[in-house]
């Protein structure tokens, strides 16, 4: 593993420093990629449920803190029966796939998202790597599972207003930190990349709070696509730029 991630880092090109610490990633243009194709949609899930495992496994090795995925929305549950039962068949699946390349990488899963909705099958096979991931030091590797943003500010503001009312938290102790730690990802660091494929320029109702100063990649190819090179390319660009959190350009250099 040593020599997979000097590698890692030879091929990126970056200085450990210039890499960001939280990659999250919309997901997007499974359907899309298999249309052009000819094939089902469910063809689509299948190859970008492929690419989470190349991706999970660059970001192990570039020793990023967390790797959050969009994967499925509280709005997805919309879509046509059948696809949601594919993809929770899908979920299941990967967790049961995944769980050995999870613990060999040194991954700790995180889920964030709302237990309630999702099948049992899912819950237990998630449960169990959960369990089986809690000591690894490495990559928090955030499935957003039954995500939604506003849900989880929702969420937050219930738990805050329940300690209150416990007698537990006075109201003059709210502040930013106290929501963030109230929030699904609290005690992770905020994104500092924002990567969504398939051109779309949307956030899509993902880490509403915790991408307030993220910098943002768009890239055209759809997610069955976008493999290491699309990731190396996404952080090379992240390097380059001058994150500012609303001050002033440094001194010297030109405002972007």
């Amino acid at each position: 593993m040593p020599d997979a991630r000097r590698k890692a880092f030879e091929a990126l090109g970056v200085p450990r420093e210039s890499i960001p610490r939280h990659v999250a990633i919309i997901m997007d243009g499974n359907g899309r990629w298999a249309k052009e194709r000819g094939l089902p949609r469910i063809r689509g899930h299948e190859a970008g449920a492929k690419m989470v495992r190349e991706i999970v496994t660059e970001c192990a090795r570039l020793e990023l803190e967390a790797l959050t995925l969009y994967s499925f929305s509280t709005e997805n549950w919309s879509r046509p029966q059948e696809e949601i039962d594919f993809l929770m068949e899908l979920y299941g699946r990967y967790l049961v796939a995944e769980r050995p390349e999870i613990m060999e990488n040194n991954v700790r899963l995180v889920h964030i998202g709302r237990r309630q909705g999702l099948p049992d099958h899912v819950l237990r096979e998630m449960d169990l790597t959960l369990e089986a991931s809690a000591a690894n030091s490495g990559l928090r590797l955030c499935l957003a599972l039954n995500y939604s943003s506003r849900v989880e500010i929702v969420d937050a503001v219930r738990h805050i207003a329940g300690e209150v009312q416990a007698g537990q938290l006075q109201v003059g102790d709210i502040d930013e930190q106290c929501i963030a730690d109230s929030l699904y990802t609290g005690g992770l660091p905020d994104p500092d990349l924002l990567i969504r494929t398939a051109s779309e320029h949307r956030v899509s109702n993902f880490l509403l709070w915790q991408i307030s100063y993220a910098e943002l990649h768009v890239c055209d190819v759809y997610w069955p696509d976008f493999g290491v090179e699309s990731l190396r390319q996404a952080i090379r660009d992240y390097a380059r730029r001058e994150r500012r959190y609303g001050a002033l350009a440094s001194a010297g250099k030109g405002t972007k």
